[in-house]
């Protein structure tokens, strides 16, 4: 049996790809900053909290780190910790910085030090590329517009100079937007819906966003913890992009919200400056040709899909 360890199991990610890992046959392991503190609520709504064991470990305290890789002795090791908002970046960067970049510098150290035979994935981020005026290659350079974005290339570096100077087995996953019921309501798209089926319910409110023009490529979620999973069963480490290759306006994820519910976003949705960033990306697409030809990766689930499913997901919970 392959034992697995997920740092950061209590995310959007890491629930998801609990889940997997369970259902091919992996003892599981995972960390949190606080086990004994934290509900590991994605875990429970996906009906796997019982099955997987969890320990604290704070990643960008070094002997916090070693002790739980320690403790693990795991096959395979998913990288998935650190501040995950691009908006709350610019409000804390320093921490941003502190669990993105010194947490990855931490584990990828460790790894070096202990010597075990560990296939080691991090997750990179489609916001290191900046704006994408045709959809982003691993080869395009990076152009982050913001402090989690610039954390993110910057541990993208560092898995790489492990890679080549250690021959550690590091993957980067180079991830473009994706989505699933497990979202925090945080993240713009659980907001939309959320408020929408609100609204759809009889609400009053007005749903208030910042720019409507920005342009994303949005995924499944639960698609894309299979291409991480992939990763690490090739022979030779290597980073990947993982996209759908197609890209919509938040004006558009807005409208479609609103049409499924058979409603006119006009009248329901104010944008307000306030929430607009110090900088932002207006298109992000990704090319992940690389991943279908290597990993036998491919997006299945549409966006109308997605939102479909989201919208069904938080009617359910209403």
């Amino acid at each position: 049996m392959k034992k697995a360890l997920i740092i950061g199991i209590s995310g959007q990610d890491g629930a998801y790809l609990a889940d997997l890992l369970l259902r091919k046959g992996y003892e599981v392991h995972g960390t949190s900053r606080d086990h004994e503190g934290v509900s590991f609520a994605n875990l429970v709504k996906l009906g796997i909290r019982d099955r997987v064991k969890v320990t604290s470990m704070v990643t960008s305290d070094f002997r916090s780190v070693l002790t739980a890789l320690q403790r693990a002795e795991a096959d395979e090791i998913y990288n998935l910790a650190g501040q995950t908002s691009v908006g709350m970046s610019f409000t804390y960067p320093v921490e941003t910085f502190d669990s993105i970049l010194i947490g990855s510098i931490n584990l990828l150290e460790c790894l070096r030090l202990l010597g075990h035979p560990v296939k080691f994935y991090n997750a990179g981020s489609s916001e290191m590329f900046g704006n994408t005026k045709k959809p982003a290659t691993e080869e395009t350079p990076f152009h982050p517009r913001s402090p989690y974005a610039t954390a993110k290339a910057a541990a993208h570096y560092a898995v790489t100079n492990y890679r080549e100077a250690y021959g550690i087995f590091a993957c980067t996953g180079i991830l473009f937007n994706h989505e699933s019921p497990l979202r925090p309501e945080r993240f713009v798209t659980q907001k939309i819906v959320s408020t929408a089926v609100r609204i759809a319910n009889g609400s009053k409110e007005k749903l208030t966003l910042g720019r409507l023009d920005i342009r994303r490529d949005w995924g499944w979620a639960p698609e894309y913890v299979e291409a991480m999973w992939r990763m690490l069963q090739q022979k030779k480490p290597d980073d990947y992009v993982v996209a759908t290759g197609e890209e919509h306006s938040l004006q558009q994820f807005v409208a479609e919200t609103f049409r499924q519910l058979k409603l006119d976003w006009r009248k329901h949705v104010v944008s307000d400056r306030k929430l607009f960033r110090p900088s932002d990306i207006e298109r992000s697409c990704g090319n992940a040709s690389k991943a279908r030809h290597k990993l036998g990766f491919k997006s299945k689930i549409g966006f109308k899909k997605i939102i479909s499913s989201l919208i069904q997901r938080d009617q359910i919970r209403t």
